[in-house]
């Protein structure tokens, strides 16, 4: 029996937690300080720029301060 995962399109999408484990948490520990940082600046970028041109235009934003959240953290 699968075990039915939560999704939170913004803050834990379920589609990056297969297999128990987070693809930010894998990036992360396979870049270098810098070049994480790097990645999370371009996210930046990508959702800010793009929003309401896609998807939902807040979902993008929240996506954007998502990942800004966490470069303001490192």
């Amino acid at each position: 029996m699968s075990k039915e995962i939560s999704s939170d399109p913004v803050n834990q999408p379920a589609h990056y937690t297969e297999g128990g484990i987070e693809t930010i948490d894998i990036i992360r520990s396979k870049l270098s300080r810098d070049e994480f940082n790097g990645f999370l600046k371009g996210n930046v970028l990508k959702y800010g720029t793009r929003s309401g041109k896609k998807n939902d235009e807040k979902q993008d934003l929240e996506k954007a301060r998502w990942y800004l959240d966490i470069l303001i953290g490192e």
